[in-house]
C-alpha cells in the first residue's frame, strides 16, 4: 500500500479503547456522524459506527476515500472476531462509505460488494427460576426492581434505565408500561397492579441519576448482574421473559410484540421450547 504523509492525529476515545485517528479520518467521521444523527439514528448508533469506523482508520494507511474493496476484505479477514462483530464490523464500513458515495466524495462505493459474513444461530438463554429468586433475595430495593422488570416485564437494561411514573398506563383489565426501546421505539407492555404500585411511588425517573436525569443502561446491567450468579447476565432475564411468556399461550407473535422486535425470527432465539413440548411432539408422531 501506498504510504500517505503525515497527518495530524486526533484522539478518540471508544469502547473502552484510545484510538488515535488520522486527522482526515477524523473530519470524515465527524461528517459522517452528522449524516447520521440528520437521518434520526440513535446516539448509541453513532457511537458505535464511529468506534468501527475510527478502528478500521488506525489499521490503514490510506486516505479514507482512497481506499478499495481489497483493503476493507482484507481488514475484515485479518482478526480472529466472532461472526457477530465481523458482521457488525461490514456494516459500519458499509453504512460509511455508502454515505460517502452518496454525498459524492467518492465516485463508487467500495464496500457494496464485500462478502456476506452469515448470522450464527442463536439459541435462548433463559435465566434458571431460582437463579430470579436468588437474585431478588439478596439484592437491595433498587436492584430487585430491576430485576423485576427485567425477568417479569422483558425490558432492556437500556429500557430500565430511563422507566418514569409518568409511563404507567390504566386499562380495563390492570396496569400496563410504556417501554422506551432501541430506536425510538415504544411499547405497550403490561405488569402486575403490585409492579405497577412500586413505580407509581417513584414519581418521577424510577433510577435517579446523571445521564439526563437517569441512570445509564451500562450501570443498571452492571447493578443487576453483580446481584446474579458468575455467567447469568440482565440479558438472560429478558430471554426467561421471553420463555415463559411463550410457554403461557404459544403464540410466538405475542411475544414478539411484547419484547419489541421486529422480526420473529429474533424473537425466537429468546423463547425456550417449554419442558416437555418436544417428548409430546415426538410420541404424537408414534401414535
Amino acid at each position: 500500500m501506498t504510504r500517505p504523509r503525515r497527518l495530524e492525529l486526533v484522539s478518540y476515545s471508544g469502547m473502552g479503547q484510545q484510538l488515535n485517528t488520522p486527522a482526515e479520518w477524523a473530519r470524515a467521521c465527524d461528517a459522517f456522524a452528522t449524516w447520521l444523527r440528520a437521518s434520526g439514528k440513535p446516539e448509541s448508533t453513532v457511537y458505535l459506527r464511529m468506534y468501527q469506523v475510527r478502528r478500521f482508520a488506525i489499521t490503514i494507511e490510506k486516505r479514507p476515500f482512497d481506499v478499495v474493496l481489497d483493503d476493507l476484505a482484507v481488514y475484515l479477514s485479518a482478526h480472529r472476531w466472532s461472526p457477530n462483530t465481523r458482521r457488525a464490523t461490514r456494516s459500519g464500513l458499509r453504512s460509511f462509505y455508502r454515505w460517502a458515495h452518496a454525498t459524492g466524495r467518492m465516485d463508487h462505493n467500495p464496500a457494496e460488494l464485500l462478502p456476506v459474513v452469515p448470522a450464527p444461530l442463536g439459541r435462548p438463554r433463559p435465566a434458571p427460576e431460582e437463579v430470579v429468586q436468588l437474585g431478588l433475595h439478596i439484592a437491595d430495593e433498587r436492584v430487585r426492581l430491576m430485576i423485576r422488570l427485567a425477568a417479569t416485564g422483558g425490558l432492556r437494561c437500556c429500557e430500565i434505565a430511563v422507566v418514569h411514573s409518568s409511563d404507567l398506563r390504566p386499562s380495563l383489565d390492570g396496569w400496563s408500561l410504556i417501554a422506551h426501546g432501541k430506536g425510538r421505539r415504544v411499547r405497550t407492555v403490561p405488569i402486575s397492579d403490585h409492579l405497577a404500585d412500586e413505580i407509581a411511588r417513584a414519581d418521577g425517573f424510577l433510577f435517579p441519576g446523571q445521564i439526563d436525569g437517569h441512570l445509564s443502561a451500562a450501570y443498571v446491567s452492571k447493578l443487576v448482574s453483580r446481584a446474579l450468579p458468575e455467567g447469568v447476565t440482565a440479558h438472560m432475564l429478558r430471554h426467561r421473559y421471553a420463555s415463559v411468556t411463550y410457554a403461557a399461550d404459544r403464540d410466538i407473535r405475542a411475544v414478539q410484540e411484547l419484547l419489541g422486535h421486529a422480526s420473529v425470527a429474533t424473537t425466537q432465539v429468546y423463547t425456550a421450547v417449554p419442558d416437555g413440548a418436544l417428548r409430546r411432539a415426538a410420541l404424537a408422531a408414534a401414535a
